[in-house]
């Protein structure tokens, strides 16, 4: 059996809709980087945002968050994360399977 997700647009089945931890990684204008971060380090006083760091290569920063379901997981990329100035590009990679927890 699958469940329908409105806000993620997939078919999740039963057993994945909670405990979802996911990445999401940045891309920010040109020489904000700082200047998001510091938002963003102000996000992880919000309930699901865990982590939040700087990083080399193709993205500018990571966002670690953890939901209790797949909306608010939604919710937090959405209407959160997405919403952070000078953010100019964001991809969320959900969670499968958690090794050495």
């Amino acid at each position: 059996m699958l469940i329908w997700s409105e806000n993620a647009g997939l078919f999740w089945p039963p057993s994945r809709l909670a405990g979802l931890k996911a990445y999401i990684f940045l891309r920010t204008k040109p020489g904000t980087s700082e200047e998001v971060l510091r938002h963003l380090t102000k996000l992880q006083k919000l309930e699901g945002v865990t982590q939040v760091d700087s990083i080399y290569g193709r993205f500018d920063a990571i966002v670690t968050i953890e939901a209790s379901d797949i909306e608010r997981l939604g919710d937090l990329v959405y209407k959160v994360v997405e919403r952070v100035p000078n953010v100019t590009h964001t991809e969320t990679a959900i969670v499968l399977t958690r090794h050495g927890e």
